[in-house]
């Protein structure tokens, strides 16, 4: 009896002791979450800089300016020294700005619907990014200090306006890490000479990026002329000053494409800005490769690089401890969600990703097309880039993972780093108009009216798709799925009609069931689920796993 009160009391003591560090573990993740000071700026005297309304959507601030263009795109043009740039770019694009952080956090609520939890990732993201400021450049932190006086103050409850638009930089990184969401399956690809019809580079990509429908409706293609470094061109969105897709004037293009990454611990430099760093101070191959290796990242990523001083494009594989680079030593390259160097080749989290993932399909299909098409032109990158079909042109539904163009993209773009020109798309996803710029003409130009920047004569037309029976049909698909991560009524036979080679579509309809408590039905839909190109080893499980649940939930609702 005596050793069993001794045992109760050490319990007692391990518990209240674990329950303690617990508790000061806690007070310092709340404490740090919310420490991120904004840097000091010696001259602040953009404050005072005005906007002028010029003409018709044209906004400028002396030779600055922003505008939006017949196709939807808006164009920004943005100089001077750090702190400067963010303040015009905050000024001119303020608007955008809000509504994108709006944007953000309604789908993020959507996503996460249980305040309870975005709490508390609140203070884990924050708890993880706890030394962000000391991993990125002194320039970027004043230039995104001065664009985020241009944020809405309503979104206190998420941190400090710096802190909040310092935060988003490094999201792509924390969200594709936290849980692998895939949220940015990308792809890119590149050739030149006997593989283009002229000899010159040409590079796409495919920005598979989602965050919610409104999150893609404001795109900007912004063009820098900082005070120091290469002036560049890149797409990106009210408030990010981070690159995913870009181009300097030197001809050295970077785009990126997520890999897979363990869960992080500590912070380091987001992708997205050591991309800009490449694209601002990089002007071929060598210098962009030192670059990447000098800055520490807490996630793994590929760059694809392409450079006209080289006349040749490579990847630098990157995770938290190691680089190496991929060189296909031959006229083409492709890149999409798996590591493809020897160093990184055997590596087991990439082992993973190319025996479990869509990356590996789609990289085959990739090469199927590529082979199919050349020599490249312009326009056949466009038609690879909105490709919807599997390997052998097989229907595998609209919106497949495992398609090159996913019905997902925030932006598509392709490069001709020769020329230094870059065709843009524009809505729907990348099935509009690829609108071409040609960065020379840009730069040389100081709008004094609303008129096209944009050299449309270049541009690709739309994708003749979105006028077919087919695209309006998987609109009816779309819907039917927005509406179940709404919670809201889905037509199950509408959402299988509409895209029938799509598994996903009799997964939809399989949950619908499930939450009505119609197992049968639900077992039936998700059998014919399985039977289709299911994009990942994980949906695959995750559908049997629901069988499995269907039928015993099935079986205790009959006895």
């Amino acid at each position: 009896m005596r050793i069993l009160r001794w045992l109760l009391k050490c319990l007692a003591i391990f518990i209240g002791i674990f329950l303690l560090i617990l508790i000061v573990f806690g007070i310092w993740v709340y404490n740090v979450s919310d420490n991120i000071v904004p840097p000091k700026v010696a001259d602040t005297s953009a404050f005072s800089l005005q906007v002028a309304d010029i003409d018709g959507s044209l906004h400028t601030i002396g030779n600055n300016w922003i505008r939006k263009n017949e196709y939807g795109l808006y164009e920004m043009y943005v100089s001077g020294k750090p702190f400067e740039l963010g303040v015009k770019n905050g000024k001119l694009s303020q608007q955008l700005i809000i509504n994108q952080e709006i944007a953000f956090t309604q789908q993020i609520k959507q996503m996460i619907p249980d305040e309870g939890y975005l709490k508390f990732l609140k203070y884990m993201t924050g708890f993880i990014n706890r030394d962000l400021p000391k991993h990125v450049k002194a320039e970027y932190q004043q230039e995104i200090y001065g664009i985020s006086h241009a944020a809405a103050d309503s979104f206190g409850w998420i941190g400090t306006n710096y802190a909040r638009i310092l935060n988003y930089h490094s999201a792509h990184d924390v969200g594709h890490a936290l849980q692998n969401l895939m949220l940015v399956g990308c792809t890119s690809f590149g050739a030149w000479d006997s593989k283009t019809a002229d000899g010159s580079m040409l590079i796409g990509r495919n920005f598979d990026f989602w965050v919610g429908d409104k999150f893609a409706e404001e795109k900007i293609v912004a063009f820098y002329a900082p005070e120091k470094g290469h002036r560049f061109m890149f797409i990106t969105w009210g408030g990010f000053t981070g690159a995913v897709s870009g181009m300097n004037d030197k001809g050295l293009t970077v785009t990126i494409n997520a890999a897979a990454s363990d869960i992080p611990v500590n912070t380091a430099t987001p992708v997205s800005l050591v991309a800009r760093e490449v694209l601002q101070y990089a002007s071929n191959i060598k210098e962009a490769i030192a670059i990447a290796r000098s800055r520490k990242m807490f996630v793994s990523e590929s760059f694809l690089v392409g450079s006209a001083a080289d006349h040749k494009t490579i990847i630098i594989e990157k995770t938290p401890k190691e680089l190496a680079v991929y060189d296909p030593a031959g006229d083409n390259i492709q890149c999409t969600n798996h590591y493809q160097s020897k160093t990184f080749a055997t590596q087991k989290l990439n082992r993973e990703q190319i025996a479990n993932s869509a990356s590996v399909y789609r990289y085959q299909r990739l090469q199927e097309l590529m082979q199919q098409n050349y020599p490249l032109t312009p326009q056949k990158m466009a038609n690879i880039l909105r490709d919807r079909r599997g390997i052998g042109n097989a229907d595998i539904g609209e919106g497949n993972e495992k398609a090159v163009n996913q019905l997902i993209a925030h932006h598509s773009v392709i490069f001709q780093p020769d020329s230094l020109r870059m065709w843009v798309s524009t809505a729907p996803w990348q099935l509009g108009t690829y609108v071409c710029y040609d960065m020379r003409t840009v730069f040389g130009k100081k709008p004094v009216k609303d008129t096209a920047i944009a050299m449309n004569k270049l541009n690709i037309p739309a994708d003749s798709f979105i006028y077919t029976r087919q695209y309006r049909d998987f609109l009816v698909f779309r819907t039917n799925k927005m509406a179940l991560l709404q919670h809201k009524p889905v037509d199950t036979a509408a959402v299988v009609h509409s895209n029938p080679q799509y598994y996903d579509a009799y997964r939809i309809a399989g949950d619908y069931c499930m939450n009505k408590e119609w197992y049968a039905a639900a077992i039936n839909y998700y059998n014919k689920a399985l039977t289709l190109e299911i994009a990942t080893k994980g949906e695959r499980k995750a559908i049997l796993e629901k069988i499995k649940e269907a039928a015993e939930l099935n079986s205790a609702s009959q006895q």
